[in-house]
């Protein structure tokens, strides 16, 4: 499979905190990587250095052969590199259909011109029910956000991301706070997503869903890489268990 991310040897330093010390890995075209490791590891402060919102200290991000290290947030998000926050901040004033096609009007919001070019907003707003449908919120299109329960604001999330037509769709603990049902019917919604196409990075810390749903994880602890490999022989690596329940309790 072609390669659409690489990071190389990436180091990022917080005044003299170093949160990630030459973390390293390639993501192909199509998979879905899981990224895992406890609570402090530095799972999301590699996806914002991959969004663009931190910049390494060290080490260069590569998109699809291209160094975008220095790119800010908005020149990443148009070469395609989408990211979907724990916490969901839709529009609370805009229906649910408005916020997705907002978002699929970014190559006309990108531009004033365009902008003021584009008068119709019919294949935003048939593209984001598209998105609806596939996501499975469909019934909410005409609701407002805040009538929403958890797992479909969190679907909300995903639909508005995949919106902006990203090359590499990039999850930040979509599961947290959802039960075991919502928990299982969410990762399979990435599962099947993923079955269409769609590159995606989830960081999760519900592991049973990670393995049921990523071949692969790229495994960090304390910024650093300790393990890379299929999902269920890394969940029983002695590295990666004993990052998880301590080396003490390995031991004993």
């Amino acid at each position: 499979m072609e390669s659409v991310l690489t990071l190389e040897s990436i180091v990022v330093q917080f005044g003299g905190i170093t949160a990630l010390a030459g973390v390293d890995f390639t993501l192909k075209q199509g998979e879905l990587l899981g990224l895992i490791g406890p609570n402090g590891a530095g799972k999301t402060t590699l996806l914002r250095t991959i969004i663009g919102v931190v910049r390494p200290t060290q080490g260069r991000v590569i998109l699809q052969e291209r160094d975008v290290t220095h790119l800010g947030v908005d020149e990443r998000a148009r070469k395609g590199i989408a990211l979907t926050h724990q916490i969901v901040r839709p529009f609370r004033s805009m229906t649910v259909l408005e916020n997705v096609a907002l978002a699929a009007g970014h190559h006309k919001t990108g531009s004033v011109f365009r902008a003021f070019a584009s008068s119709s907003r019919r294949s935003e707003s048939s593209r984001a029910r598209d998105l609806l449908e596939l996501t499975g919120i469909a019934a909410y299109a005409n609701a407002h956000p805040s009538a929403l329960p958890l797992g479909a604001l969190k679907r909300l999330e995903v639909a508005r991301a995949l919106a902006t037509d990203p090359r590499i769709l990039l999850l930040d603990e979509p599961l947290a706070g959802l039960n075991h049902i919502e928990a299982q019917r969410l990762a399979d919604t990435f599962r099947d997503l993923n079955a269409s196409g769609i590159t995606m990075v989830l960081i999760e810390h519900n592991l049973g869903q990670v393995a049921r749903v990523c071949p692969r994880v790229v495994v960090i602890d304390n910024g650093k890489k300790i393990g890379e490999g299929a999902t269920r022989e890394m969940l029983v690596d002695p590295n990666v268990v004993a990052a998880y329940i301590g080396k003490e309790a390995v031991r004993a």
